[in-house]
């Protein structure tokens, strides 16, 4: 164990060298996590920085605090009047796009790895059941990382696309991560059906959703009515309603991620008093929290591993992006009447980040057997995601005629 003084030596330069390299996503255009996760990489024992990590619950610990606390500030800042023009598309995407996703992603992991390939998930080989945790891990998109990319871009979406896009990945990590667990649970209990589990998703979400409306509807009374002499006392009586929260709502057998992010649309809309600082504090704590997230979980990748399952995170990343996506929001969207350019900018806006990378920790602690190769894919998956997605949005809105007009200088 290092001396307390090394360790948060080296978490300072990490830190400092994250900021001052996402000057990177500003000239580039590169997403902002993609950043990080190379500096996370290059400290690697694989790296320059030679810092052995191999600690998964740990990886996982730190993902979910960092979930959190990027959910809830999420929440705070999503305005009602934006999110009830597109709420039903909204939920209807971060619901049943996130199913139809993981089943067609799914099916096509099992005939490809099932049927043609020795990729190693235990002595069964790739299963059904591996095969929909696989794609259970990649089925939500990452707000941070598709709006990164437009942080300093003139070129932006057109309003109704960036609060669709806004709310669908705000709300379709929770179910993500509801969907993980319950694959895992399917894995590990000898007992689990098809009925339990259905009936163990929908408690959790009705559980977390009720939870997280109720405690951030009293949080909110609390904040705007006490009095607190120190203006800088506020914005952290608001995060502790929060982590509060999505302790309440796992409790009560509730999910404490959609919890945490109705908690946080809930208190952001109705609080008065400094609203703005309030917002200001959460924003940079966010910033926080997904730089020691993504720098973390850069630290657990083994660069020298990714090679052995190129060929399958690739072919996988392709057919996630012009097959699962656009097929679950076609499904979605479609029934809306929806224009068929603005369907096509967000089956193309469906970035993978963060949640996948976090999810695909939870195997290994799991000791699902395999896992490593899992863990692998799926930050495979992101990086081709990123990479390919990320760096074309901007000329994809040109080419589909769905950006804001450009002010003319």
């Amino acid at each position: 164990m290092l001396p307390i003084e090394t360790l948060v030596l080296i978490g300072g330069i990490l830190l400092f060298a994250g900021v001052v390299a996402s000057k990177l996503s500003d000239w580039v255009g590169i997403p902002t996590l993609l950043v990080f996760l190379v500096v996370g990489m290059l400290a690697g024992e694989d790296g320059i920085g030679q810092i052995s990590f191999d600690s998964p619950l740990v990886a996982q610990a730190t993902g979910t605090v960092a979930l959190l606390i990027i959910l809830f500030a999420g929440g705070l800042d999503t305005q009602w009047s934006s999110v009830r023009t597109v709420l039903v598309p909204g939920l209807a995407l971060s619901t049943v796009g996130v199913l139809i996703t993981t089943l067609s992603l799914g099916a096509f992991a099992w005939f490809m790895l099932g049927t043609y390939s020795t990729f190693d998930l235990g002595e069964a080989g790739l299963g059904w059941s591996e095969a929909l945790l696989l794609a259970a891990i990649v089925s939500s998109t990452d707000a941070a990382a598709v709006f990164s990319v437009f942080r300093t871009s003139v070129t932006k979406p057109i309003p109704r696309i960036r609060h669709l896009l806004e709310f669908e990945s705000g709300s379709n990590d929770p179910i993500a991560v509801l969907m993980t667990m319950a694959v895992l649970g399917v894995m590990t209990s000898e007992n689990a059906s098809v009925v339990s589990v259905g009936a163990g998703l929908l408690t959790e979400l009705v559980a977390g959703a009720v939870a997280g409306f109720v405690i951030g509807w009293a949080g909110s009374w609390i904040v705007n009515r006490l009095y607190l002499s120190a203006s800088g006392l506020r914005p952290i009586l608001v995060l502790s309603i929060g982590l509060m929260t999505f302790g309440f709502a796992t409790v009560i057998g509730g999910n404490g991620f959609l919890a945490v992010y109705v908690c946080g649309v809930t208190i952001g809309n109705r609080i008065s008093s400094d609203h703005d600082g309030v917002l200001r504090f959460h924003d940079a704590l966010s910033w926080l929290a997904q730089l020691g997230m993504f720098i973390v979980l850069g630290l657990l990748v083994v660069p020298s591993r990714l090679p052995s399952v190129a060929w399958v995170a690739i072919a996988l990343a392709l057919f996630l992006m012009l097959v699962a996506r656009p097929l679950s929001v076609m499904a979605c969207l479609l029934p809306f009447r929806t224009p068929r350019r603005e369907v096509a900018y967000v089956s193309w806006v469906g970035l993978r980040g963060s949640v996948p990378i976090v999810l695909a920790t939870f195997p290994m602690s799991y000791g699902i057997p395999g896992a490593e190769d899992v863990f692998d894919v799926v930050f495979f998956i992101v990086l081709t995601s990123v990479l390919v997605q990320g760096l074309t949005l901007v000329p994809c809105a040109r080419w589909l005629g769905v950006n804001e007009k450009e002010p003319v200088s």
